[in-house]
């Protein structure tokens, strides 16, 4: 077992314990439990935003697969992940004042909460929260993957004991510390990842010999490598432009993205997390997606592509500093864990339980079924986990094209056309969801297009059709 290594992560592990258990203390003084477990009291301050918004979105899929899929096709995947640069500035100037106003004078908790105020409708809601925990399941299952891959690797185990040293981990301090204990963590981990990504990037190309002799070495084996098309040609201009639909703009209806915009405490917060996410986001995707590039020649030969990192980490790194590095993408992934399981767990406590099962429910059962509910998704998704794929990252961008795919338009025309009603809101999800199950089943790469494009303009077309055509009827 390699404790130097391991030595880092555990001293990051008690930290976040530490945080978890002092947000704890809110939960046990808040009167409005909903409120301070699920938003942390909406009250987050800009650096703190930013830094929940950076650590959520950049998942294992970003810091495991991303890096594992740069090391197969060469600098056009880092061309690709670029694309992601503006991901908070779309999130926060789109949703931004209007959607955090909105949700505060609907009450609403959860991405659903708007949903069912603005539509006022049962089944919008049930096809939400549906939509959520079955994509939001495929989500989480990567991230699990992603951390016992890197515990795997790190400490040499055996990739389900490091399964289950993660998953403990998690769900013990989600369980005790809800949104707030996460958006802290998340800041302590998103400054880990900034930091830890810059380091590992000068490493690799330290041991690589510079980078003019990387490039050489590349362009060697495969020149194809160091062209924006991938190492097979393809990464065609069409897809790559296509992705950015995918990974850019339509962030925007990805719930775990859109309830930060719903917990800032004010304008001025959301105006200085728009500029600090947008710079980490840039600056922590490029150096991420080089040093998947980077390995390939200073570590040729590395079979499963998730486990590029931390094998590279501690190649070029001594066995300590490697594992302070690598605590950046663990924090990563748990950032991410948390916030999915949180926002699984609101939509079946809030959306479905307190709506239509027992809306009279008290405080206290409120309290121990969130916390009850969180712990039981985390087994089921342990044993999702127990058989994973070679790239985690065709799982996590399956289940973000899903959530664009049903929520987009519900969202922002929600937000910005008055005539939209209920009959479009359905309309729109049933016609993005179904046509993008299909397309990822028998049409990848429709027109050349990423398969969430279609979709996403159909489900438009939808909307607005739908709900010109029902204006005269009674809602």
């Amino acid at each position: 077992m390699n404790w130097q290594a391991l030595i880092p992560l555990i001293g990051l592990l008690l930290i976040i314990f530490g945080v978890g258990i002092w947000a704890g203390k809110f939960i046990k003084s808040s009167n409005t439990f909903l409120q301070e477990y699920f938003l942390g009291g909406r009250n987050m301050g800009g650096f703190v935003l930013a830094m929940t918004m950076t650590a959520t979105y950049g998942s294992a899929s970003s810091f495991i697969g991303g890096p594992g899929v740069a090391y197969n096709e060469g600098l056009g995947w880092v061309l690709l992940a670029m694309s992601q640069v503006v991901t908070g500035y779309f999130v926060l100037m789109i949703l931004g004042k209007k959607f955090a106003i909105v949700t505060r004078k609907y009450n609403a908790v959860t991405m659903v909460d708007f949903l069912k105020e603005r539509y006022k409708s049962k089944w919008v809601v049930l096809l939400s929260a549906l939509s959520i925990i079955i994509f939001l399941f495929s989500a989480m299952a990567a991230q699990w993957i992603g951390g016992a891959r890197l515990i795997e690797s790190l400490v040499g185990i055996s990739y389900t004991s490091a399964l289950f040293i993660f998953a403990l981990s998690v769900l013990i301090y989600v369980t005790i510390g809800g949104f707030r204990a996460v958006a802290l963590t998340d800041a302590i981990q998103g400054t880990i990842m900034f930091v830890g990504t810059l380091i590992l990037l000068i490493a690799v190309v330290i041991a690589g010999g510079g980078i003019s002799a990387i490039m050489t070495d590349l362009s060697t084996e495969n020149p194809n490598l160091i062209t924006p098309f991938g190492a097979d040609g393809s990464l065609t201009p069409t897809y790559v432009s296509s992705f950015w639909i995918l990974v850019g703009v339509g962030v925007v209806a990805l719930p775990q993205i859109a309830v930060r915009a719903m917990s800032y405490k004010s304008a001025r917060s959301m105006h200085r997390a728009l500029i600090i996410g947008t710079i980490v986001v840039g600056f922590i995707m490029l150096n991420m997606h080089l040093i998947g590039v980077f390995a390939r020649p200073v570590l040729p030969g590395i079979e499963v592509g998730d486990k590029v990192m931390p094998l590279i980490a501690l190649e070029v790194l001594p066995n300590w500093l490697a594992g302070v590095v690598l605590a950046a993408p663990m924090a990563a992934i748990m950032s991410t864990v948390d916030s999915l399981l949180l926002l699984v767990s609101s939509s079946i406590v809030k959306d479905l339980y307190l709506n239509y099962v027992r809306p009279d429910a008290s405080h206290v059962k409120v309290k121990r079924l969130s916390i009850g509910i969180t712990a039981v998704l985390g087994i089921i998704i342990f044993i999702m986990a127990l058989n994973p794929p070679d790239l985690i990252i065709w799982l996590n961008l399956f289940a973000f094209g899903g959530l664009e795919a049903a929520f987009i338009w519900p969202i922002v025309m929600g937000l910005y056309w008055k005539k939209g009603n209920k009959y479009g809101a359905l309309a729109s999800m049933v016609v993005g969801v179904g046509l993008y199950i299909l397309s990822e089943s028998f049409f990848p790469q429709p027109l050349g297009l990423h398969s969430v494009v279609l979709p996403i303009v159909l489900s438009f077309v939808a909307y607005v059709v739908a709900s010109f055509s029902t204006q005269k009827r009674h809602i």
